[in-house]
């Protein structure tokens, strides 16, 4: 079974890319440095923000609220990607 690419390999994506596009645009074109980064942060903000707002981490609120096992971590009940 091959790996698959989930939201949150993405949004890697989504928050790199941009600021990687702004430093060759601001290399190779005319446009000033910190313009291209700056514009093309707010890019990369932008899809934090989508990340943790919008299409945040948990399925619903009421996950929020399950209480968490106090101490450390027995291996057998980490979940392993196979």
């Amino acid at each position: 079974m091959g790996y698959t690419l989930k939201y949150y390999d993405l949004v890697l994506v989504g928050i790199i890319a941009p600021l990687g596009v702004g430093g060759a645009v601001g290399a190779l074109t005319a446009v000033a440095m910190p313009v291209a980064i700056v514009a093309l942060g707010a890019v990369s903000v932008g899809v934090m923000g989508h990340a943790l707002f919008v299409n945040g981490p948990v399925d619903r609120p009421a996950d929020l609220t399950q209480e968490v096992e106090d101490g450390p971590v027995k291996p057998e009940k980490i979940p392993l990607v196979e």
